[in-house]
């Protein structure tokens, strides 16, 4: 049977650390993917209000084929200017593609990343000048380390997820043969990620250990079609999105970890719904450290590696609401 990692997170997969930086009376927060060294990467958008950056060198056949870090973030566009405060980190520490071997001229840093929508959560969205994203991802940047928090912690700080407040999740697997994936999501959504009339996520089915909650729905429940179960009652477009990094330890070429990242969206839908709607930003990255040989052939091993990527997606979105409605609780 496969097993969770040691912390049952996305820096279960070697070679890989995660910072976070919140600010307190915005409302936002910033995430960070900081691999220790250039990391063959891919993503896969589906939502139907996407916020991303860099994405187009992650599409194949082009100069560079590897990135430094990827960014999740808070703030809608302005979240983007996190991308600035990663790459200040990283040129700090000499990190980055040479495009030029000329006296002078830096290396640049590659940070692709993604944003969701958080402007209407009630924070104070009046800052003058630079928005404070650029900070936020220099302060995460500089704090990566193995372990992290959870639920209100991060991108997903200020989130909510349907009717619920969303968050910040991680979980992570370890195959039998030695190959580990591991996940990280900010949940913004629309849609519920809990099912109609009861307290069990959609996600159940995936749950190991019981990290969110060990909740089942009921013996007779049915599925109805039309209920979506707590979602979002007044969705807007543009404001609604969860965004994910995936990540292995097993090689895979820049084509192989593009059809990983297509098959793990499946993760979001069996976590959440409805979800890809046009109000939705839904992205997935993937990263591969590539400490781990394929154990298979390509195409067998590539399968199971975008299965694995689903399934611990899924769980890192529940186990995200899960600790996200958690501190809330403990607060009330």
């Amino acid at each position: 049977m496969a097993s969770t990692g040691k912390w049952n997170l996305i820096t279960d997969v070697a070679g890989l650390r995660v910072g976070q930086a919140e600010d307190e009376a915005v409302r936002t927060g910033v995430t960070v993917i900081l691999p220790d060294e250039p990391v063959v990467a891919a993503c896969a958008v589906a939502g139907g209000g996407p916020g991303t950056r860099e994405t187009d060198l992650l599409a194949g056949g082009t100069l560079v084929d590897a990135v430094d870090a990827v960014f999740l973030s808070g703030g809608s566009a302005f979240g983007l200017g996190a991308g600035d405060g990663v790459m200040a980190g990283l040129k700090a520490a000499g990190r980055g593609f040479a495009v030029s071997r000329a006296p002078g001229v830096p290396p640049t840093p590659i940070v692709p990343g993604a944003i969701l929508f958080d402007l209407a959560n009630g924070g104070d969205k009046t800052w003058q000048g630079i928005a404070p994203y650029a900070g936020l991802g220099r302060v995460a940047f500089d704090v990566a380390g193995d372990v992290f928090s959870l639920g209100r912690a991060g991108a997903g700080y200020g989130a909510k997820a349907g009717l619920f407040p969303g968050g910040t999740g991680s979980a992570s697997i370890v195959t039998q043969d030695g190959l580990t994936v591991g996940a990280i999501a900010c949940v913004n959504c629309v849609g519920s990620v809990m099912m109609p009339g009861s307290e069990a996520y959609w996600a159940w089915p995936y749950e190991m250990n019981h990290e969110f909650g060990g909740l089942r729905p009921a013996a007779d429940f049915a599925m109805d079609a039309e209920d979506w179960g707590p979602a979002k009652s007044a969705p807007v477009l543009g404001q609604n999105t969860t965004i994910a990094c995936v990540a292995t330890d097993a090689v895979l070429t820049p084509d192989q970890a593009k059809r990983v990242a297509q098959m793990a969206l499946s993760g979001f839908s069996r976590a959440i719904r409805p979800v890809f709607a046009p109000f939705d930003g839904d992205a997935v990255f993937v990263l591969s450290t590539g400490r781990v040989a394929l154990p298979d052939p390509a195409p067998l091993s590539i399968t199971r590696i975008g299965e694995l990527a689903a399934s611990v997606l899924a769980r890192s979105i529940a186990r995200g609401v899960h600790e996200a409605r958690r501190q809330e609780e403990a607060v009330t």
